[in-house]
């Protein structure tokens, strides 16, 4: 039988074939609003994370903040160790963005060098958070919010509890400073934070100043130098409580009672740094939560919807000594 445009099943096929190609049209519609589009396939936020690496007891507790939340809040997250290597950062992006997941957050290595992939970034419509660590971008557009801790205000709280201790010195408390990644921001800052608390008592001088990495090793090598050099040292300033550990390993080794000959500051508020403290081996830590996960998920998810959000959103945290410090401890997530 000759079928005819007017006839019922070449109408029929025309309507099928009408909708299918609407759906389709409003389905590309729908990528192209959200910016990357959604990896995943489904309804599910997809969120590309690039993470410093593990170098530290913090950042293994970051991580693992950060996977779980991701579990909990129903976010795809498809994670990248960077192995404190920027190159490595910035390949991850560019994979990401070929991805086109939804939201790209990080945590820089250092703070230069990242206008070009975030510019790449952002010609992708996929918005950008930055953890932890902030970048010098004076374009601010590159990224949508910053989530972490003021790295200047635990070094001046390093400092100003140290200014407290020593107010009564009067001769030279010869300090020497274990620094984190060089160029990154929790180094740069910290170490400005600190210099400038103790700037109070001219008493207070760094007699050396040098980076161990933020890890463990770097900090027993770079203390053991300290120790070989400066036959006289009181007070020990590191970045990271990881730094701080390795440096009691160098300072008993050099038959010094660490917390007592030395006197020890770090921050962080890890659990191994935490018990160095209650134990009086070191002697004051000013916090820094790695506990991050749960508000970036909720960062991510009001971003990807076009929400606005402030540029800056900073973590609540603290200061320990030694009794605070065994109080903390029982209940200590990280």
């Amino acid at each position: 039988m000759k079928r005819t445009r007017n006839s019922l099943p070449f109408r029929k096929a025309a309507a099928v074939l009408t909708a299918a190609l609407l759906a389709t049209g409003m389905a590309a519609c729908g990528n192209s609003d959200t910016g990357g589009g959604s990896a995943g396939g489904d309804d599910k936020l997809v969120l590309g994370f690039s993470q410093v690496g593990a170098e530290s007891g913090w950042r293994t507790a970051n991580t693992t903040s950060i996977k779980e939340s991701a579990a909990e809040a129903g976010v795809e997250l498809k994670f990248d160790d960077a192995q404190q290597k920027q190159e490595n950062q910035i390949k991850a992006i560019r994979n990401f963005i070929q991805q086109k997941v939804d939201v790209i957050a990080f945590s820089p290595v250092v703070e230069s060098g990242w206008d070009t992939v975030l510019k790449e970034a952002k010609d992708a419509k996929i918005p950008v958070i930055l953890t932890d660590r902030a970048v010098d971008s004076a374009d601010k557009s590159l990224y949508k919010t910053f989530l972490g801790s003021d790295f200047k205000k635990e070094g001046r709280l390093a400092g100003e509890w140290l200014v407290e201790q020593k107010k009564s010195a009067s001769g030279p408390v010869n300090i020497v400073e274990l620094q984190g990644t060089t160029g990154s921001a929790p180094a740069n800052d910290r170490k400005e934070g600190f210099a400038a608390a103790i700037a109070a008592n001219p008493n207070l001088k760094i007699v050396a100043s040098q980076s161990g990495d933020f890890t463990r090793a770097g900090g027993k090598q770079v203390m053991e130098q300290f120790l070989k050099a400066n036959p006289k040292i009181d007070v020990l300033f590191a970045h990271n409580d990881d730094m701080g550990l390795g440096a009691l390993e160098a300072i008993t080794a050099a038959g010094k009672v660490p917390g007592k000959d030395i006197t020890i500051i770090t921050i962080d508020a890890v659990k191994d740094g935490m018990q160095a403290l209650a134990d009086g081996k070191f002697n004051f830590i000013a916090e820094c939560s790695p506990l991050l996960g749960p508000q970036l998920m909720e960062l991510a998810k009001k971003v990807h919807k076009g929400e606005e959000v402030p540029a800056r959103i900073e973590t609540e945290e603290t200061t320990f000594t030694q009794e605070q410090a065994k109080e903390a401890l029982p209940n200590r997530k990280y």
